[in-house]
């Protein structure tokens, strides 16, 4: 009966996986903060990939973990064709073709030594023009390495406008824009940081947005809408399903919810504790996601959820 009338389904394409590539790595190296989860080798992210497929989710979204030699203030890595992060790119593809959605994370924070989503002027701030001029092209680069979507996440004022115009010059009309149109500067990164190997001092307060505000969010989105994006994101997700709410009830373009590292790592901690009942939870978080608004959802446990609900 329940089954019969449930207002909210949850279904394997609704799902998106976050992965972890590593530079330099033999074997996939664990993360201790998020159980389960991993830095991957090339190999290994392409097994998961395939999985991915297997298990009908829509999409992988990768991230770079590379060298820390290869860091530097203007996080040149990120940028380089021979880079981590778009071989990968290129390996995913490769694996899977168009299969899965191979989705890249835009953003410099990853590969600068500040750990910084942009780069910094003379006096330490994140400057953001000339980190727009990094964004464009970085977003050329990733094309060429075959991401059908880039997710631009680093805040950055005028963002998705910049992208947008630099992949229509190389003639990439096809690759869409996933907007994280409401970041929130969030305590529940925390276990994020050690996945990416960050290299942050400081925070990001300057350009992510306040937990407090709801406003913020709308006219983000206004920006985001007006600047040509093909999608829009809220995150995290659990902490801001009012946000996520009214984003769902002002548009009529798709939009995902990232359910972030912190909250992953609460339910598997808990349940390792014997807490909580851990699959139960991970359905119920879902759910709520789902039920708030979001289209897709970007979760850490998008395979096993999907392998799952088949």
């Amino acid at each position: 009966m329940r089954r019969m009338v449930a207002e909210t389904r949850l279904h394997p394409a609704d799902l998106i996986l976050p992965a972890f590539i590593r530079e330099g790595v033999s074997e996939p190296v664990p993360i201790a903060a998020m159980p389960g989860v991993v830095q991957h080798t090339r190999d290994s992210l392409k097994k998961a990939a395939a999985e991915a497929v297997e298990a009908g989710i829509s999409g992988i979204m990768l991230f770079g973990v590379p060298e820390d030699g290869n860091k530097d203030a203007q996080g040149t890595a990120g940028t380089d064709p021979e880079g981590i992060l778009q071989v990968a790119l290129r390996d995913v593809r490769a694996e899977v073709g168009d299969d899965l959605l191979v989705m890249s994370d835009l953003c410099l924070d990853e590969f600068t030594d500040h750990g910084h989503c942009g780069v910094l002027d003379a006096e330490g701030r994140v400057d953001n023009d000339a980190t727009l001029e990094r964004y464009a092209e970085m977003a050329q680069v990733q094309a060429d390495a075959g991401a059908h979507i880039v997710g631009p996440s680093g805040m950055m004022d005028g963002q998705i406008g910049v992208i947008r115009d630099a992949l229509d010059q190389i003639g990439r009309e096809d690759v869409a824009i996933l907007a994280y149109t409401a970041k929130y500067s969030s305590a529940f990164y925390g276990p994020f940081r050690e996945a990416v190997a960050s290299s942050l001092r400081g925070d990001r307060k300057t350009y992510q947005q306040d937990p407090a505000n709801w406003r913020e969010s709308l006219r983000e989105l206004e920006l985001d809408l007006a600047e040509g994006a093909d999608m829009v994101m809220v995150k995290p997700a659990g902490p801001y399903l009012d946000i996520l709410a009214r984003v769902a009830d002002a548009v009529d373009l798709p939009v995902a919810a990232y359910q972030i590292s912190g909250e992953y790592s609460m339910i598997e901690a808990a349940a390792e504790k014997g807490w909580i009942e851990r699959d139960r939870a991970i359905f119920e978080t879902l759910t709520g996601i789902k039920r708030a608004g979001a289209r897709n959802i970007l979760t850490y446990w998008a395979t096993e959820v999907a392998q799952k609900l088949r």
